[in-house]
């Protein structure tokens, strides 16, 4: 089975390769070699366990993902999403309104993503968005999660883009007001820190 490295992350290794005749992704998480090898092993099984069961999770509430093939120690054999990353297209108003129900969808879920960016959203070529790499992710139903997935995006959309996006957001996300103001929060903490150091 030949494989091509198509990412490299500080935690795993990403490749693409064919099961079957079937094109799919393998993220493997890599041993690191200044840890005690079996808490390493230990660390790198949890972590990959619970990317699986988010994955699982956010597809059991019918949000598009990778399906998955496999799951080992510390590796995860996923669907081949086909498509385009959105951080690699202008993006359209429709698009960013999109990847807020999306957003919105996820914490009905239960799932803060904890890396929510264009990088890591693939528009297929319905139109369909498709949310990747869940290596960061936790289940979690706290404001304070679900806003600094929100405010991952802002940094990333341009401002004309950001409005659409919360709007659909708000309109998704049972919860969205306490959410955004929280988002309110953390950037005014920003801000004061910001200042502070001047």
């Amino acid at each position: 089975m030949s494989a091509k490295e198509i990412a490299r992350g500080a935690e795993a290794i990403v490749y693409e390769t064919r099961i079957a005749g079937i094109k799919v992704i393998l993220k493997l998480r890599n041993p690191k070699a200044y840890r005690v090898a079996e808490l390493d092993m230990q660390l790198r099984s949890s972590r990959t366990k619970k990317e699986a069961k988010i994955m699982s999770r956010a597809l059991a509430h019918g949000i598009r993902a990778p399906m998955l093939v496999g799951v080992g120690r510390a590796s995860i054999c996923m669907e081949k999403v086909d498509g385009k990353l959105m951080k690699d297209v202008r993006i359209s108003a429709r698009t960013a309104a999109s990847a807020g129900a999306l957003l919105g969808a996820l914490h009905n879920a239960g799932i803060s993503h904890g890396d929510f960016t264009p990088a890591n959203i693939i528009i297929e070529g319905s139109g369909r968005l498709c949310i990747i790499d869940f290596g960061l992710s936790e289940i979690t139903s706290g404001p304070e999660e679900k806003a600094l997935d929100i405010l991952l995006m802002k940094r990333q959309l341009a401002k004309r883009l950001y409005g659409g996006f919360t709007r659909a957001y708000a309109r998704t996300a049972s919860g969205s007001a306490e959410t955004l103001r929280r988002l309110e929060g953390i950037e005014e903490r920003g801000r004061y820190q910001s200042r502070a150091l001047e």
